[in-house]
């Protein structure tokens, strides 16, 4: 497998004392170079005459390629290091999000209107009629980020307390992309039921629920039964999110080969979450034909071993020939490859016997199943869901705006047309003069990317029947009789 190259995630700030001596700044630098380090800025601390104090940011592959980098520095002459930060732990310092009032309380006066006595009146309004607290409250603008901690990124069940920082990097994604107050709910719940009870406990505060890094099957059934208990949208993001992204990037990436979705077949590897999502959703907008393969190899109607209700609906509707055996057998002769699996689980070969101007996704994070730089030539456009390659597929472009739509419109639900909506307005974003190999996504940072796609998620809203009507003001702003 290609070795990782340095990332921001494993950044070091390494303080170090230098002798103010010619050519002991070099030495140093020249050691992290050779260690592999990618050396960003270099800062003067303090200056001591004889030494100067400097603080270096080095990113690193990982942890140990960190203590390489170290132990590279440690042995440089007229240096010595004084202190190690690492800044993606510096970051979490005392949590990444807070609430930040919208008002001052400066005096008595600011705190009677803000909470006792003049709030209870609010209060009494809100309760003559409920659908106020959308007009009087956070709630027309909150998503709670609800998590049991049992498939957290590819880490796995780790439970609630350590979901607890992705959960605050979710909310603050929320927030910088689109504007949305979310907040992190870690819930100690570990059956379908626990987690519905507390997604339904919880409604009330909320205009809607982005339910995350909860494992399958369990997911299922949980968004399933929160769809159907509340007037509020549940949005399982590890699904949906994942799907409309692959959506936009599939149909970018067939525009640039010259193929028609109708007639290609594309392989899944990974019918958790996200590939049964993915696989549904390119299903709905007319692919040819789809392939599920899991650890068990592939999915199809006769399969009866590692089976659940969301693989049973795969093997009814997908695999037409009714194909068995490996993921080898089902790349062959495939038009399109999508991996949400794990590391390093595709080998060159397999993909070199697909079709021409073959398609590769490869999204497990932060390894993919095979690198970019190990794909066959026959191999046109690759994808992964890294920042450090052309092509990243990331859930970040989706959900921002996907969420921004629905709480714009106060939806009641979410419907398919939504998402295919969603991916539709997406893939247009990268225009006929943008779009090629290694242009087939817009970045997470165009800031065309949220106004489109919740254009997209409120107008299929409105056609679809789930979208409350607009708020007309009843503030009482001028007294009523």
């Amino acid at each position: 497998m290609a070795q990782l190259t340095p990332s921001a995630g494993y950044t070091l700030t390494i303080r170090v004392t230098l002798q103010n001596v010619p050519g002991t700044l070099g030495r140093l630098t020249s050691a992290i170079g050779r260690a592999g380090g990618d050396l960003g800025a270099l800062d003067l601390v303090e200056h001591r005459g004889k030494e100067v104090v400097r603080d270096l940011n080095v990113k690193c592959r990982d942890e140990a390629h960190g203590h390489q980098i170290v132990r590279a520095a440690q042995r440089v002459h007229g240096a010595e290091v004084r202190a190690i930060t690492d800044r993606t732990f510096a970051m979490h310092d005392g949590g990444k999000i807070s609430v930040v009032p919208k008002y001052p309380l400066k005096t008595r006066d600011d705190l009677s209107m803000a909470y006792t006595p003049g709030v209870g009146r609010v209060s009494l309004a809100i309760a003559d009629d409920r659908e106020r607290v959308w007009e009087l409250t956070i709630k027309r603008n909150s998503v709670a980020v609800l998590t049991n901690g049992t498939a957290v990124l590819g880490l796995g069940d780790i439970g609630p307390e350590a979901a607890m920082p992705v959960m605050e990097g979710k909310a603050m994604l929320f927030k910088e992309f689109a504007d949305i107050d979310a907040y992190p709910i870690c819930a100690n719940a570990r059956t379908v039921d626990e987690v519905v009870a507390v997604g339904k406990a919880i409604a009330p505060g909320f205009g809607g629920i982005n339910l995350e890094d909860i494992a399958a099957p369990e997911c299922f059934e949980i968004e399933r039964r929160l769809r159907e208990e509340l007037d509020i949208p549940v949005f399982h993001d590890d699904q949906h999110g994942t799907a409309v992204v692959t959506l936009a990037a599939m149909l970018n990436a067939a525009r640039v080969v010259g193929k028609r979705l109708e007639d290609m077949r594309i392989v899944f590897l990974g019918m958790g979450a996200a590939g049964v999502a993915c696989a549904r959703l390119l299903i709905e907008v007319g692919v040819g034909d789809v392939i599920g393969v899991d650890r068990s190899g592939i999915v199809h109607r006769e399969r009866t071993e590692h089976m659940n209700d969301a693989k049973r609906w795969i093997a009814e509707h997908t695999n037409r020939s009714g194909l068995k055996g490996s993921l080898e057998d089902a790349l062959r002769g495939a038009d399109a490859f999508v991996g949400v699996s794990g590391p390093g689980l595709v080998k060159a070969d397999w993909l070199a016997g697909m079709t021409s101007d073959a398609i590769v996704f490869a999204l497990a994070n932060p390894t993919p199943e095979i690198m970019p730089e190990e794909v066959p030539e026959n191999v046109r456009i690759v994808a992964t869901g890294r920042s450090d390659y052309p092509n990243q597929i990331n859930n970040v472009l989706v959900f921002p705006g996907f969420f921004r739509g629905l709480l714009n419109c106060r939806a009641r639900g979410i419907v398919p047309e939504m998402e295919i909506d969603a991916g539709r307005a997406l893939a247009s974003i990268v225009s006929d003069a943008e779009l090629d190999e290694e242009n087939i996504i817009p970045s997470v940072f165009d800031p065309r990317v949220m106004p489109a796609i919740a254009r997209a998620v409120e107008g299929a809203a409105v056609h679809s029947r789930v979208a409350r009507p607009r708020l007309e003001s009843t503030t009482p702003f001028i007294l009523r009789s």
